[in-house]
């Protein structure tokens, strides 16, 4: 594995000035680029850890805080470990927040992000991965579709809403979507039923994009997440493998 050497930065959007936390080999070389979308819990040392696994296998990984515009990361304190109990007071002080980023301001900081990466000399030339948990993985597949000639690969894990009847569902952008994708879906996951699983599949292979939809039995929404209760090692584990083979087969 690389040596990493892992940074905040500070990202100029249209609407403010998003942190952010970037990982890459301590060499100093141009790597593949990989944006990374965070879950609901937002920034915070476990995605730091996540992002550093990345750059160990040689890339250059950025993980804006999404939330920006309520704060610096982390924007609500959250305990070392989130089990259930601390739950229900996160969120109440979460929901709005989520509820504030919308499509079309996600999709300006997207730009943002990706020609901060563009722009910066520790990533290659030419278009970059995405991954996205949780929320995040609605946002990777809303910018493989809005940014399709700057996005190579797009993966998510554990998302939620991302085949509904809303007029702004991330699966309706699949016929601009250029990338290959991947995703790794929870068990008996509330927020992504088996009727969404199977429509985001089914638009994906209407419009042609190469595309695989795994759902990992057992796992629970989160189960990449390592400081919740809803970890599961074997199904994160099996996440960090799906990711590599798609990077690898990306760049």
């Amino acid at each position: 594995m690389t040596s990493v050497q892992g940074t905040a930065v500070d990202i100029r959007t249209e609407d403010g000035v998003a942190d952010a936390y970037l990982a890459r080999p301590v060499d100093g070389s141009p790597r593949p680029g990989v944006l990374l979308y965070q879950d609901a819990f937002g920034l915070r040392p476990h995605l730091r850890a996540m992002a550093d696994r990345l750059a160990e296998a040689g890339y250059t990984v950025l993980v804006p805080n999404v939330f920006y515009r309520h704060g610096r990361a982390p924007v609500v304190e959250l305990p070392e470990f989130i089990d259930p109990a601390a739950r229900p007071e996160i969120f109440g002080a979460l929901t709005p927040i989520i509820r504030s980023l919308t499509t079309e301001r996600a999709m300006r900081d997207a730009d943002a992000y990706l020609r901060w990466l563009e722009e910066s000399p520790l990533v290659t030339d030419g278009p970059v991965a995405l991954t996205g948990y949780c929320m995040g993985a609605r946002l990777a597949l809303l910018t493989a579709g809005t940014h399709p000639e700057r996005v190579a690969a797009a993966a998510g894990f554990h998302g939620g809403r991302l085949a509904t009847d809303a007029p702004d569902s991330p699966h309706l952008v699949a016929g601009r979507i250029t990338a290959e994708l991947y995703f790794g879906h929870a068990d008996n996951d509330a927020s992504l039923p088996p009727e969404q699983i199977r429509l985001l599949a089914d638009t994906l292979t209407e419009a042609g994009v190469r595309h695989r939809c795994e759902v990992y039995e057992g796992a629970h929404h989160g189960f990449t997440q390592a400081d919740t209760a809803a970890y599961d090692e074997k199904g994160a584990e099996r996440h960090w493998s799906a990711l590599l083979d798609l990077l690898k087969r990306t760049f």
